[in-house]
């Protein structure tokens, strides 16, 4: 049983890896580009599918949690400051993601604070 968990564990982690990284690649990008219009289709491409990467994330928590606790509690406690950082990322993207789109005066602030969610820094747009 716990080859079992440990694959499901691993095909999580790797499918948060995978699918992720195609939204925090165009956060990346984001910040690299002037362009609204570029910035328009960038969100475009990742608005269907963003929200749901991060459930990977959050199934494999639980199945270390789950199934592996004694792991979970060496885990949590040696990364705790890297995960909080993580998480504090991951919610500051999501809030732009979301608040970008309805902001008019704002949206340079919500523009940067997209591209530091995913770990990149925004250009000024000119």
């Amino acid at each position: 049983m716990t080859g079992y968990f440990a694959a499901l564990l691993a095909l999580t982690i790797l499918l948060y890896v995978l699918l992720d990284g195609f939204d925090l690649g165009v956060g990346m990008f984001f910040g690299l580009t002037r362009d609204p219009g570029e910035r328009r289709l960038m969100l475009a491409l990742i608005s269907p599918v963003w929200d749901g990467n991060e459930t990977w994330l959050v199934l494999a928590a639980t199945l270390l949690w789950g199934a592996f606790p004694y792991v979970y509690s060496l885990v949590m406690p040696a990364f705790y400051l890297l995960l909080v950082l993580m998480l504090g990322a991951l919610i500051l993207r999501g809030v732009a993601f979301e608040f970008r789109h309805n902001a008019r005066g704002s949206r340079a602030f919500w523009d940067s604070a997209f591209s530091v969610g995913t770990g990149y820094r925004c250009r000024r747009a000119s």
